[in-house]
């Protein structure tokens, strides 16, 4: 199989450079990392793709067994870093890709020697003891809305992600990238990821990490950081002066220089 055409792999930046894999979120693709690609591209060699089921990736591929678990995700990261022989990666991942890259690392840890946590959570619904911003029953009412109309909770649901209703073309383009996924396939990746519970997950990570949270996030709470950085030995926390769940696109300056800060402190 074509891994590079399966997930549209596109590498750019110094060609000779430190490795960044940059992973995206549910309902998006590697567009959403063009605002803060310049500032990353200058010094380090830029791995971007799309999961299968998102962006320009080769919908055939598709596996509904294999993408109704994180596990899956973990897979399409771990063949590209294979097929480009990608060594000593720090990986970068936005909202859910952020647990799917502590079960990458976990799984193969030669290959990966930092971790970014780009508005991580590693478990949405409320627990005993834990905050994930949501109730079982608003999950439940979420997937229930999604499967049944899809467009429809894509158009009233990113605006609501994104945040900066002052900025509307922001929430604009989320919609239209979850409104550009497949139905089908985005109704698999979103129980996938919204049901998932990862917290076990995060005692494997063992190399130096960042945990970037925003100010006010709707979907990644205050308290989902704060128990993500507890979680992680010796991780770093920056919560960036940014609203919503995607600061990759409201506040893409800060969320660079929080990232190249971090790189330039453990490399």
């Amino acid at each position: 199989m074509d891994i590079r055409r399966r997930n549209n792999v596109t590498v750019t930046g110094r060609a000779e450079g430190p490795v960044l894999l940059l992973a995206h979120g549910f309902g998006c693709d590697q567009n959403m990392w063009r605002l803060v690609l310049p500032a990353l591209a200058t010094e380090y060699r830029v791995v971007l793709f799309d999961y299968v089921g998102s962006g320009r990736a080769d919908a055939a591929a598709w596996d509904d067994r294999r993408y109704s678990s994180l596990e899956g995700y973990a897979l399409d990261v771990l063949e590209v870093c294979e097929e480009l022989d990608l060594r000593d990666v720090t990986f970068v991942g936005h909202s859910v890709s952020a647990m799917v890259g502590v079960l990458a690392a976990a799984k193969v840890p030669q290959r990966f020697s930092r971790l970014v946590m780009v508005a991580p959570s590693p478990r949405y619904i409320d627990d005993e003891g834990y905050r994930g911003g949501f109730g079982a029953d608003d999950i439940d009412e979420l997937l229930e809305s999604l499967e049944s109309n899809y467009l429809g909770w894509s158009a009233a649901m990113a605006p609501v992600i994104m945040g900066n209703e002052d900025r509307p073309e922001l929430g604009e383009e989320l919609t239209a990238a979850f409104c550009a996924t497949d139905p089908d396939m985005a109704r698999v990746f979103a129980r996938t990821t919204f049901l998932s519970d990862s917290r076990e997950d995060l005692k494997t990570v063992t190399v130096p990490t960042l945990v970037l949270e925003c100010e006010q996030d709707v979907i990644a709470p205050r308290e989902v950081g704060a128990f993500v950085h507890a979680a992680i030995p010796g991780s770093r926390l920056v919560t960036l002066e940014a609203t919503g769940h995607c600061p990759q696109l409201s506040a893409p300056g800060a969320t660079a220089a929080a990232i190249t800060s971090f790189l330039g402190s453990t490399g």
